[in-house]
């Protein structure tokens, strides 16, 4: 429910970092648009206009302050919970505008409509309702925002700017900034005056996020999983690969580091992966769930021991943390890891970054899909685990986010226990992590009940499974903490 002008105005005033990327104040003096958490001088109320999003800020001619950064908060967070059917198909049509928002292709109301099946009207209707933006306004700020992104942290050419936030051209990215924040593009990377310089040639920018942030949690999560060769873990700073077709056409390399003493990941990324850079900025936050709500989740989980600075782990290439859940099936983390590191050497390709000892690309899925399971088998897999790779590979083309939509989780579970050798616990635990799904419950975790018959005394996976019903949408964060909680006590 949006705030009223009086309380957003405490928030303003409070400088309340829980509503940052949730609620946006516009300035009419100034026809500037700031964060929640900006430094600047308060501005009197009478001059306040408060906004959901940034699109809607921008509808209303207002500009993105060059001190707080709008383009950098962290998004209102992922929209899993129920909804009724308009509002549902709403968030559905962001997210698919989203991700068309840095392909470059031309985009249409009237393919959005076909996509989603229904008409123009109505689609343009629910989504001014919902998003009080068309759904032309919400993608033009979204790729605005971006090249603003690019323009202040990077040193990217002007017109390789203007492709990787997708626009088609020079001229038409230059009037479109004109036009909306009333200033040319080069005008405001001259302001940008403390943009950090790439290191390298690699492209750097900066990501938000609200706190807290278990940080130290999260990369011992991921360091316990972490393949060798493909991702390097340490305390603040996560190194991987990436696979030509995952981020872009080409194979590439990223690297995250939590800033120290603020609410911040700054992102390096291979040169050959600038013209996706939207895609990555977009991966990177799903990855390291920098767009959650912390006090919102943890007040769900109030019944649950654990910290409010919880994050659920998410990926970069979908079908690799497929691969991963398979090979660590019924066999502890650790056994895992050989496993996966086997795999790679076998069908993995060489890939040169910055580090030593990141060096291969995980395996493509068209690569796995005409191997022969026995060859997968030799290294020390079962045999109908290797099938199951296998299979996953052959069906990935239909499995994966078409056109770069993520799919719903429950239709993505539904196909992967149609595969032979995937169960309800490994689907469950992919759409969990590949898709970021806030509200997933692997039936039959080993784990979980075992935390569970200790905090709650239940007895069997339907007690279970009523008890939880109480932490929905956020049921994944659930399992972490209970996870978290067999840890602590060994």
């Amino acid at each position: 429910m949006p705030l009223d002008h009086d309380a957003a105005y405490r928030v303003l005033t409070a400088r309340d970092a829980r509503f940052d990327g949730r609620l946006f104040v516009g300035v009419t003096s100034t026809r500037i648009y700031c964060r929640p958490i900006c430094r600047v001088r308060t501005p009197k109320q009478e001059n306040c206009r408060f906004f959901d999003t940034p699109a809607q800020a921008e509808a209303q001619a207002f500009r993105p302050c060059l001190k707080c950064r709008p383009e950098i908060a962290p998004g209102p967070g992922l929209a899993w919970t129920v909804m009724d059917a308009s509002r549902t198909l709403a968030h559905q049509a962001a997210l698919w505008l989203d991700a068309r928002a840095a392909s470059g292709e031309a985009t249409s109301l009237a393919e959005l409509a076909s996509h989603l099946g229904v008409s123009d009207r109505h689609l343009r209707r629910i989504f001014q309702t919902e998003h009080g933006v068309t759904p032309v306004q919400y993608l033009q700020t979204r790729r605005l925002l971006m090249a603003k992104h690019l323009l202040t942290d990077t040193c990217m050419p002007m017109s390789q700017v203007a492709l990787a936030s997708g626009f088609n051209s020079l001229r038409r990215f230059n009037a479109a900034f004109a036009d909306s924040y009333r200033m040319s593009p080069t005008r405001l990377r001259g302001d940008a005056a403390d943009a950090p310089l790439p290191a390298g040639d690699a492209v750097t920018i900066t990501l938000g996020y609200r706190a807290p942030y278990d940080v130290a949690r999260l990369t011992r999560f991921l360091s316990q999983r972490a393949i060798p060769g493909v991702e390097q873990v340490e305390a603040t700073r996560i190194r991987r690969t990436v696979r030509a077709g995952v981020l872009g056409e080409t194979a590439g390399w990223i690297e995250a580091e939590f800033v120290a003493n603020a609410a911040q990941v700054r992102l390096r990324f291979a040169p050959e992966l600038a013209p996706a850079s939207a895609k990555v900025v977009a991966a990177a936050r799903r990855w390291l769930d920098l767009d959650a709500a912390p006090q919102t989740i943890a007040q769900a989980l109030e019944a649950l021991p654990g910290d409010e600075g919880l994050r659920l782990p998410g990926s970069i290439d979908g079908f690799e943390l497929a691969v991963r859940a398979v090979l660590g099936q019924q066999v502890t983390v650790a056994a895992a890891r050989p496993l996966a590191r086997r795999v790679v050497e076998r069908f993995g390709a060489p890939l040169a970054t910055p580090w030593d000892d990141v060096n291969r690309a995980f395996p493509a899925p068209e690569l796995l899909a005409r191997s022969p399971p026995e060859r997968i088998a030799e290294l020390g897999i079962i045999a109908n685990r290797a099938a199951a790779i296998v299979a996953i590979a052959r069906e990935w083309p239909e499995l994966a986010l078409a056109g770069g939509v993520r799919p719903a989780p429950e239709a993505l579970i539904e196909r992967l226990c149609a595969l032979p050798g995937i169960g309800p616990w490994t689907a469950h635990y992919i759409a969990m992590r590949a898709l970021s799904w806030p509200d997933a419950f692997p039936p039959k975790d080993v784990a979980v009940l075992k935390a569970m018959k200790q905090l709650f005394g239940c007895s069997s996976q339907r007690e279970a499974d009523r008890i939880a019903q109480a932490w929905q949408p956020w049921r994944s964060y659930a399992v972490l903490r209970l996870w978290n909680t067999l840890e602590t006590t060994t």
